[in-house]
């Protein structure tokens, strides 16, 4: 039951506007480590992002930028298995922050507990991490990088131990789920099957075939 948890904060709708960075490690399904860092997007900050996560252009005056910071963050994800709620916004914030600096993508498989959820949750009203989180009863303060990391490998820790499975991997197979995949050459989105809704009979069936 290893995995890296991350989550991201931006400036703006920029995707390569990467303004904090929440990476938890879990280790045999403990949580070992967590960090967090403010990133200089050198980018403006859009007024409707700061309401959200309250992060300013004052607070990432001095910041490492998110180049000057990938060394450190490099080794955290590479080869790992890493997991977002809502994976899709996490990693294209990833993807597009590496291809601004011309850095190529580290290579790791990684899941979305959002899509996970919806799967295995599948009365809930909602799945947003505050939703999912407050199911689970985990604490959160939620668009803090951080808490976010932090309760998306606490759910996952839910999920897994809700299935009796030990790791995401066997978990999202057996979901049918595609695992996601990120790589020098390019990237696979995670993805979950879809449910049919039953087709309502026609007219036609209703009309009886005996006189």
């Amino acid at each position: 039951m290893d995995f890296v948890a991350i989550d991201f904060e931006t400036a703006n709708a920029n995707r390569s506007s990467a303004c904090s960075l929440g990476l938890v490690e879990v280790q045999d399904g403990i949580i070992t480590s967590e960090q967090v860092w403010l990133i200089d997007p050198e980018q403006d900050f859009d007024y409707r992002n700061i309401q959200i996560h309250g992060i300013t252009a004052n607070m990432v005056q001095g910041m490492p930028t998110f180049h000057e910071l990938w060394p450190t963050i490099e080794p955290l994800l590479q080869g790992k298995q890493v997991v977002a709620h809502n994976a899709s916004f996490d990693m294209s914030v990833l993807r597009y922050c590496l291809d601004q600096t011309g850095v190529d993508y580290p290579t790791f498989q990684y899941y979305c507990t959002y899509l996970l959820s919806k799967k295995m949750l599948q009365d809930m009203s909602s799945y947003k991490l505050n939703v999912i989180a407050a199911y689970y009863g985990i604490a959160l303060n939620h668009h803090e990088a951080l808490d976010d990391a932090r309760a998306c490998a606490k759910i996952l820790l839910k999920l897994l131990e809700q299935e009796q499975h030990s790791d995401p991997y066997q978990l999202a197979k057996a979901y049918g789920c595609k695992i996601g995949t990120m790589l020098a050459g390019g990237y696979t989105p995670f993805s979950a099957p879809t449910q049919k809704r039953a087709k309502k009979p026609s007219a036609r069936s209703y009309i009886s075939t005996t006189f």
